[in-house]
């Protein structure tokens, strides 16, 4: 049998995912199947991404990790895009099926949980939302348990002789990245005598900001569809993701920018 684009891509398994609960079903309900679907492709694809570029790192090719981080940032650029699609829903319309959805909700998405462990928004106490599922809580203490891209980075610049302390990046950390001021004079000097490192940092300002980008459309979404109702699954909705935006997850290279 001839490998045909549906085989390769397994077009029929695909498209038969999409499995409305619904009365009827309700149009709209295709639709948030869909572009769910979709966010969670991108998410394995970004986790692809990220870990090809930790080896990149690790293997000091700067040349291929920052094509690997510029491709990070398309994808992310994707995902604010699609949130333009789901705004096309009404209150009404979203209203007409969500009922159906029960207990779930995007709080629960486990891969979405692995990249922000992956860029550092660790947390120790998410853990227990999953412990029903040993797969996914597995693959999360496994994300918990590995060095953050932060600390990749920072291993990097200290293998390309800038003095960092080996604490801050040989250890993984359980816990979000804070701010250490003791980084930012070596920051500083890379803005100001390496141009090609400092487009390394840029870039991962560009990888933050885009992040920062898509929690704030997601949560004007959340707020025109469903206001201030809780969410879905017992999640408080908009005033979670509410308190989500405006972390940083690089914070010295938004620390220092008052400082050159």
């Amino acid at each position: 049998m001839n490998l045909t684009y549906a085989r390769y891509l397994k077009v029929d398994e695909l498209i038969s995912l999409q499995d409305c609960l619904s009365d009827g079903p309700e149009h709209d309900e295709m639709l948030f199947i869909t572009i769910h679907q979709v966010y969670e492709l991108w998410f394995k694809q970004l986790l692809h991404e990220g870990d090809r570029l930790v080896e990149l790192f690790n293997a000091d090719q700067q040349h291929q990790a920052h094509h690997g981080l510029k491709r990070m940032l398309k994808i992310l650029k994707t995902l604010v895009q699609q949130v333009d699609v789901l705004e096309t829903m009404t209150p009404l319309e979203f209203l007409s099926f969500r009922k159906f959805l029960d207990n779930s909700s995007g709080f629960q998405s486990y891969q979405f949980r692995e990249l922000e462990f992956f860029l550092g928004k660790k947390s120790q106490d998410l853990l227990k939302h999953f412990k029903e599922d040993d797969e996914h809580l597995k693959k999360l203490e496994s994300r918990l348990n590995a060095l953050s891209l932060w600390q990749v980075f920072l291993a990097f610049l200290n293998r390309r002789g800038y003095s960092i302390s080996e604490s801050t990046f040989l250890q993984p950390l359980s816990f979000a990245t804070k701010e250490d001021p003791s980084l930012h004079p070596v920051l500083l000097e890379v803005y100001r005598n390496a141009p090609d490192l400092a487009e390394l940092c840029e870039s991962l300002v560009d990888l933050d900001e885009g992040v920062q980008e898509w929690r704030y459309r997601h949560v004007k979404m959340v707020q025109r569809t469903i206001g201030n109702m809780p969410g879905t699954g017992g999640s408080s909705g908009a005033g979670y993701l509410t308190s989500t935006l405006f972390q940083p997850l690089f914070p010295d290279l938004w620390a220092i920018r008052s400082e050159f």
